[in-house]
């Protein structure tokens, strides 16, 4: 273990767990990352959830090598260049109609900042500039700048920002974790009906994460619920925003979340696996009827907005292999396959004292533990032991997690989902130890 470059502020890392060195990353293959002692690590959460190919995918660097020899950058600003162009194409047509526009960006809280500019300005341009508020679920996530904060406030991450934020109307996470059909007959929803039309003539945009609320940990809901939300938002004629940036690309078993409840959202959001993970480039895809209002003829309605980055020749090479091999492979049809890997390896897990929860959604297996006494969560001490045993793991409170490449085989997946479920049992025999480093 090495100590870390001084001049590097980690992000979302305690300065406590500085002091014994972090693994510093020197090369990727496949699922594992090699740091400078020689030490392998399994990604088993695909390094942020965005290296859905794992690691050095040759196809995708093979990709960004040949585009690096050709045009590095070109603005889309009154220019074009043909990645670009097909790559709108590809995402366009991977929706459910491709009566589509594409808003490229750079990263996830960039997209979307974007998306929620464009209900905002949207509104104003179909006579509605009353329509200022948004709607997402509580504890949602979106991103770390200003406005995607405001629709994805978390307490213990933002309370020092919200004197300046404008927060979102936040809806209850459905408690339907487990219903996996499209039908949703729970009078749970009724209350969301009445809220969002009492207000529908405020609202500018509903956001939700589909199917799967990440950073506040892994919080799962069922299809239906989606379902009915998108009926209610096309009813009241409020845009529907599908936040896929974590979830998209094949990870929940196809290719998109939001597909499970088999709506048409207005807004798609898209990053992380988006490359790959291995260039930064994010998106919003808007359905036509919504980019139609943005002409400039008879009144400007100009859509000002965008990124120096935005549509990089690089990261648009990278994305549209990353897409080939997506395809090709099969690879959310193959998310879906293992989580019945995951659901026999954990099923004798169910009952276990201390263990709260244990769910799954394609390439997703989480194991809730019990809040615990102790200085560091049962999770953490997870997190740190499975570390010893050659694999990067990062908690949630107390939720423990897989989320490994999509490349991963069936064999691969049953190990790591074994060995963590030995660690867990372990650590709930064991009593809190001191605080260890983290990752």
């Amino acid at each position: 273990m090495t100590p870390p470059a001084s001049f590097i502020w980690h992000p979302y890392t305690r300065f406590s767990s500085l002091q014994q060195g972090l693994p510093k990353i020197v090369r990727g293959e496949g699922l594992y990352l090699y740091d400078t002692d020689g030490q392998r690590y399994f990604d088993a959460v695909s390094s942020w959830w965005s290296c859905q190919l794992g690691h050095s995918h040759p196809r995708v660097v093979s990709a960004i090598q040949e585009q690096a020899g050709k045009l590095q950058h070109s603005i889309l600003g009154n220019l074009t260049h043909p990645g670009a162009e097909e790559l709108a194409r590809r995402l366009a047509h991977l929706m459910p109609t491709p009566d589509r526009h594409v808003m490229f960006a750079s990263d996830g809280a960039s997209a979307v900042e974007a998306a929620l500019k464009i209900v905002l300005q949207y509104a104003h341009q179909t006579g509605q500039p009353q329509r200022t508020r948004f709607v997402s679920l509580k504890e949602a996530y979106h991103g770390d700048t200003l406005g995607a904060v405001g629709v994805g406030y978390l307490e213990e991450f933002h309370h020092l920002l919200r004197p300046v934020l404008k927060e979102a109307w936040r809806l209850d996470i459905p408690p339907c974790n487990g219903c996996r059909g499209t039908d949703c007959a729970a009078t749970c929803y009724d209350g969301v009906d009445a809220f969002l039309t009492a207000r529908a003539d405020e609202i500018a945009g509903v956001i939700v994460e589909p199917l799967c609320l990440g950073a506040t940990g892994m919080k799962m809901y069922g299809p239906g619920y989606l379902r009915r939300l998108a009926e209610t938002c096309r009813r009241l004629q409020i845009p529907l925003i599908s936040d896929e940036i974590a979830m998209g690309f094949g990870r929940t078993g196809r290719m998109f979340a939001f597909e499970h409840a088999g709506i048409d959202p207005d807004l798609v959001c898209l990053g992380k696996g988006l490359t790959a993970g291995y260039v930064p480039m994010s998106a919003v895809v808007v359905r036509d009827d919504l980019y139609r209002t943005f002409s400039d003829q008879p009144v400007d309605h100009t859509f000002y907005h965008g990124h120096t980055w935005c549509g990089n020749p690089i990261a648009a090479a990278a994305a549209l292999a990353a897409l080939d091999v997506y395809e090709a492979d099969g690879l959310a049809e193959h998310a879906a396959e293992l989580e019945h890997v995951l659901v026999e390896e954990w099923v004798s897990l169910r009952g276990t004292p201390g263990i709260r929860d244990i769910r799954h959604l394609g390439l997703i297996g989480v194991i809730e533990l019990e809040p615990g006494a102790g200085p560091v969560p049962a999770a953490r001490r997870v997190q740190y032991a499975m570390r010893d045993r050659g694999y990067l793991l990062r908690s949630l409170g107390n939720v423990i997690y897989l989320m490994p490449p999509l490349i991963i085989t069936a064999d691969e997946c049953r190990q790591a989902a074994r060995d963590l479920a030995d660690e867990v049992q372990r650590k709930l025999e064991s009593r809190p130890n001191v605080v260890g480093n983290s990752f």
